[in-house]
């Protein structure tokens, strides 16, 4: 079978690897891939911002049917429809593992990167990762299962209360779908993008947001102010790993706020961390997702709360990787799919 693979280390080295079908062992699930969401995480990976161990098939929003289950598993059968968590290994062992915080494991490996991940053919995952879809999902909606997990894990990381007012900064798809968890949650929430995200923000009032500011307008602080009697937002996400947008949250967040930091910058960036002693501000940072959120994700797109299908602009199939992951940098739609060939 072929995937897309990060080959080497360094700045892209990313093509077309073939390599054996995963063979089924015991407690184990394959699952024959049906659709894979292209991630920040992807990109960073190919430019060689983040960790991976080449040379490996890249993707870990996977959602596909099973097609084999090994000796030992009693979770699902052949034939359903499925998502999977991305912890292929964690050491069980570690202070953070006991504690029951798999995604701080420092001896983590996940699909994707660590091992072979979904934009290809059938990937093989430990049954305990296996969640069945909602029937209402179906498999392309399925796939942002993973992403909507991180958001809801920032949830449990940055509480949000009932009438609070929240701010979603970047209206990419993390962004859209932080947005539909805040709404979910009770709260009052603004959107933040620029100029360029004009559909995006649409997009975003399309799924429920109270309100979309373009920043590059010049009147958000004003509009919050309006919005707050003056004192701010409850809550801010950073989900655009912008300097920038990470500035003008510190910014609107309240005194005694909070901030959660979800999106990943790939390098240093500037910004003004005086606020947090000025505000007393609660900074908190979330990264991927823990079991919890899972369930809670399933639950909630099994319930209408958050719709992942509308956020999907195109889907390719793994051949044409390369035009996904240029669309992704140009930030042509929202999220692209890919599909086995």
């Amino acid at each position: 079978m072929i995937g897309v693979a990060k080959l080497a280390p360094g700045d892209g080295n990313v093509g077309l690897l073939e390599v054996p079908m995963p063979e089924v062992r015991a407690g184990h699930v394959l699952i024959e891939v049906k659709a894979t969401g292209v991630c920040g995480t992807d990109i960073h990976i190919y430019h060689g911002e983040y960790a991976s161990n080449p040379p490996v098939i890249m993707g870990h929003e996977v959602a596909g049917l099973v097609a084999a289950v090994g000796d030992g598993v009693s979770n699902c059968q052949v034939g359903d429809r499925v998502t999977c968590e991305t912890y292929f290994y964690v050491c069980n062992r570690c202070d953070f593992c006991r504690a029951g915080l798999p995604n701080l494991c420092p001896h983590r490996q996940s699909i994707g990167s660590g091992v072979h991940g979904g934009f290809t053919q059938y990937v093989l995952v430990p049954a305990h990762n296996i969640h069945p879809l909602p029937v209402s999902v179906d498999l392309v909606a399925g796939a942002l299962s993973e992403p909507l997990t991180c958001c809801v894990h920032a949830l449990e990381r940055t509480p949000v209360e009932p009438g609070e007012t929240v701010i979603v900064s970047g209206p990419g798809a993390i962004g859209l779908l932080m947005a539909q968890v805040a709404k979910a949650a009770g709260a009052r929430v603004i959107v933040l993008g620029t100029g360029a995200d004009a559909a995006r923000l649409a997009l975003a009032q399309t799924l429920g947001a109270d309100l979309t500011i373009n920043v590059e307008e010049g009147a958000t602080q004003q509009i919050v102010a309006d919005l707050t009697g003056g004192v701010g937002a409850d809550a801010v996400f950073e989900c655009a790993g912008v300097g920038a947008s990470a500035q003008i949250c510190l910014e609107l967040v309240r005194r005694r706020g909070r901030y959660g930091q979800v999106g990943l910058f790939g390098k240093p960036v500037t910004w003004n961390l005086d606020l947090v002693c000025y505000k007393e501000l609660e900074v908190h940072g979330s990264f991927a997702h823990l079991p919890s959120a899972w369930r809670k994700a399933l639950n909630l797109m099994a319930a209408g709360q958050v719709q992942t299908r509308p956020l999907v602009s195109a889907i390719l199939p793994i051949t044409e990787w390369q035009a996904a992951f240029d669309a992704f940098e140009r930030r042509d739609g929202v999220k692209i799919v890919l599909t086995p060939v």
